[in-house]
C-alpha cells in the first residue's frame, strides 16, 4: 500500500464523538434523576396507602379497632391493636410524612369508620397527599404540585 490511508478513526473524530456524547449525557442526566425521585415518592405513597387500607381491612375482619401510628422522625409506620403491634413498615430514606391534623394515631373501627387524616408524603420536590375519609375509612392518593 503506497500512499493509502489505514482504516480507523482520526483523533479529531474521536474527540468530536466524545464531546457529543458528553453533551448528550449532561442534558439527559437531570431528567433521569428527577424521574427516579418521582418514582420513589410515588412508590412510597402507594405503599403507605396500601398499609392504611390493610389496617382498615384488619379492623373490619377482626371486629377490633386498629391504630396506625406514623413516626416520621424514626422512619417507621406501625399498626397497633391494644398493646400488640402486628405489623410495621419502614419508610424509605429521605421520605418525610406529616399527618394533618397532628394526631397520635389514625384509628380504624370495626364498622369501617376511621378517625380520618390527611398524610403528606414528601421526597425532595415531589409530594403526594393521602386522604383517609372519616365516614367510610377509604384511602385515596393524589399527587400534589409543589
Amino acid at each position: 500500500m503506497t500512499g493509502g490511508r489505514r482504516p480507523g478513526f482520526t483523533l479529531i473524530e474521536l474527540v468530536v464523538t466524545l464531546f457529543v456524547l458528553t453533551l448528550a449525557a449532561t442534558v439527559v442526566a437531570p431528567s433521569v434523576v428527577s424521574s427516579v425521585e418521582t418514582l420513589k415518592a410515588r412508590s412510597e405513597a402507594a405503599g403507605l396507602a396500601t398499609f392504611l387500607r390493610g389496617a382498615r381491612e384488619q379492623a373490619v375482619t377482626h371486629h377490633r379497632a386498629y391504630e396506625v401510628r406514623v413516626k416520621s422522625e424514626e422512619g417507621v409506620v406501625e399498626l397497633r391493636t391494644g398493646d400488640t403491634m402486628p405489623a410495621s413498615r419502614k419508610l424509605a430514606t429521605g421520605v418525610r410524612v406529616t399527618v394533618d391534623p397532628p394526631a397520635r394515631a389514625i384509628t380504624f373501627l370495626p364498622q369501617g369508620l376511621s378517625s380520618g387524616a390527611r398524610l403528606r408524603v414528601e421526597l425532595g420536590r415531589r409530594a403526594y397527599l393521602i386522604v383517609v375519609d372519616p365516614l367510610t375509612g377509604r384511602v385515596a392518593t393524589t399527587r400534589v404540585d409543589t
